[in-house]
């Protein structure tokens, strides 16, 4: 009897540290946002990106948590009664992975004649580990210079006809929702968030939804 109850004991101690050690993930917004000025020659000169924050909180000094691996994400586009805008998920960008350019052909006197886009690159999933105590951030959305529109932002801009501008991740003046889903390892953290487009790209920001908001997508 003391040898079965002690079995037990053990595997319920197993299960419960195995549980602690779990990765546990956090999305919250980056703070202030990403401004970058390009020299002359590029798609855009001021850009402001919205990005995420992907964190696996640490455990204990005594006790290490277990890293997030192949992180994968998805993110829809809704209005701010819910409604999804474009009727699919945009696969998430992770900022540190490399940027998918695309390969250009020249002539023998070094002009540019076209464009040879990696569809593998183009449509695979953009994967990332986080190990315990570490943050990586996800691309959400990006506006350029005195435009109006904002875009979503992932590996689709570097091959899109008008770089950097992905029509299908389109999003004019206004207010609208996010919704961002990271799995990784059998885990899965959800956030919703407010993107505020109908100000100055200056103004140009992601903020916490409201209960009611979240409601609204999930």
């Amino acid at each position: 009897m003391q040898v079965v109850l002690g079995a037990i004991i053990a595997i319920l101690v197993t299960i419960c540290v195995e549980n602690l050690r779990r990765p546990r993930l956090q999305l919250s917004i980056e703070v202030p946002p990403l401004d970058v000025s390009y020299p002359p020659g590029r798609p855009a000169k001021d850009v402001r990106y919205l990005r995420l924050k992907l964190f696996n909180k640490p455990l204990t000094k005594w006790m290490l948590r277990a890293p997030a691996l192949q992180c994968r994400g998805l993110i829809t586009f809704h209005h701010l009664d819910g409604q999804d805008i474009f009727g699919r998920a945009m696969a998430v960008r992770w900022s540190s992975s490399p940027q998918p350019v695309p390969t250009e052909v020249v002539d023998l006197l070094g002009v540019p004649q076209f464009r040879i886009v990696d569809i593998a690159k183009l449509t695979s999933e953009s994967r990332i580990d986080v190990y315990p105590g570490e943050t990586e951030l996800l691309d959400v959305a990006v506006r350029f210079d005195s435009e109006a529109d904002c875009y979503g932002w992932n590996n689709e801009a570097y091959f899109s006809p008008t770089l950097w501008r992905t029509l299908d991740w389109k999003l004019g003046a206004g207010r609208y929702l996010v919704k961002v889903v990271v799995i990784s390892s059998g885990q899965k953290v959800t956030a919703v968030f407010r993107l505020m487009n109908d100000v100055s790209r200056n103004a140009f920001r992601l903020e916490m939804a409201t209960k009611d908001e979240w409601m609204k997508v999930t």
